[in-house]
């Protein structure tokens, strides 16, 4: 949820992408997926992805989490986004993403990387901060608010 300092020459063809994020949640634990494609390569965050056309944000959340870890899950509620800027090495944005966050509860699966995903997993949220990983932007907030819900 933070701003960027740099903004993109406008042009017709520049907008945010929409995309979205399932956050689901289980004993205690979230869901979490190290990327393999940029933005946040190599980091980890929730599963999820560009939204096709024609598909709604629920259905492509719930989509994303089975290509990205074999999980299957129904959706609960859509609860917040978040901005995501992938900036070159000059600092200027290449792309913007608008992650909309879909709370999921899970039914079935235990995570098996697929898709773009490196590895899954879940994590304790508890620990999420003290842990030493390479998490992307607002991961331990939103999944803090999943938790909550």
């Amino acid at each position: 949820m933070k701003k960027s300092l740099s903004q993109p020459e406008m042009s017709p063809f520049n907008h945010p992408i929409p995309a979205t994020i399932a956050a689901v949640i289980r004993d205690g634990n979230v869901l979490l997926v190290r990327r393999r494609n940029p933005p946040d390569a190599n980091h980890w965050g929730f599963p999820g992805g560009k939204i096709d056309f024609g598909e709604t944000v629920e259905s492509a959340a719930l989509r994303e989490l089975h290509e990205e870890t074999g999980v299957q899950a129904n959706v609960v509620k859509t609860f917040t986004a978040v901005d995501v800027f992938d900036h070159d090495d000059a600092g200027h944005i290449q792309q913007h993403f608008v992650l909309i966050a879909v709370l999921c509860q899970w039914i079935s699966g235990e995570p098996v990387a697929g898709d773009d995903a490196l590895d899954a997993r879940w994590f304790p949220i508890e620990s999420l901060e003290r842990q030493d990983l390479a998490l992307s932007l607002d991961v331990v907030e939103v999944a803090k608010m999943a938790a909550a819900l």
